[in-house]
């Protein structure tokens, strides 16, 4: 699998909670950063990395993004959309429903994150393999958030959602890759986090180390590092 053949899902959906006010009225996805609405710094790094195919998974106020987004053509890409409908169905859920668009294997990340990895050395890494699925991690050691991934430099070999366990050095950067297969035969709604579980329990989850740390716009804080991060970079 090459990257120029990978379609990336961004997980949409999501109530923005954490932001209060800042997201009350709008998606996540649509808060300002820097002057401009936070997925069009998403698509422009994501462009830049060779992505030309995307699909939104989106529930709450989706319609926002759809209308701000379009075709995709702005950012010289191709991007769709796949609606939860009137239930929401969480982030493997909205996985599964986006199935049809997605292909045989795809990149997904979260409506929140802003990550500056190479993808293409993703990509390559998951293709040598020969897994199912792969997950991006980093050395975290606590830094950022509690640490939940042990990895023995080839697959994942613990994922705790939860960072209860104190002996983990890595954090899932919130980037994967999975294939169709990955998802066979789970409908309705879930939380992704159940498919990456059992494919680590199953010593089926390939491991990729970014080198890099993560940026997110969940939180205000997050918000004031990712502006400060595009303010120096500009």
């Amino acid at each position: 699998m090459k990257i120029e053949a990978m379609t990336v899902a961004i997980l949409a959906g999501g109530m923005a909670t954490r932001l209060g006010a800042i997201a009350s009225r709008i998606p996540k996805s649509l808060v300002q950063v820097g002057g401009e609405p936070f997925i069009s710094h998403q698509l422009r790094l994501l462009q830049k990395n060779g992505v030309r195919s995307v699909v939104l998974c989106v529930g709450h106020l989706g319609g926002m993004i759809e209308s701000a987004v379009g075709d995709g053509s702005a950012w010289e890409m191709r991007v769709r959309y796949s609606l939860d409908g009137p239930v929401p169905l969480g982030t493997g859920g909205a996985l599964s429903k986006a199935l049809p668009l997605l292909g045989d294997a795809w990149f997904v990340l979260y409506g929140d994150s802003y990550l500056a990895v190479d993808y293409a050395a993703v990509a390559d890494a998951f293709e040598r393999s020969g897994m199912p699925a792969l997950m991006t991690i980093y050395e975290n050691r606590g830094a950022w958030d509690r640490s939940n991934v042990a990895f023995d430099g080839d697959r994942i070999t613990t994922y705790d959602k939860h960072g209860a366990a104190s002996d983990l050095r890595f954090i899932d950067y919130g980037l994967g890759i999975f294939t169709a297969g990955a998802l066979a035969g789970r409908s309705g709604a879930f939380d992704l986090s159940e498919v990456q579980m059992e494919l680590v329990s199953q010593g089926k989850m390939a491991g990729y180390v970014a080198a890099d740390r993560f940026y997110e716009i969940g939180s205000p804080a997050g918000l004031r590092e990712l502006e400060s991060l595009l303010t120096t970079n500009a």
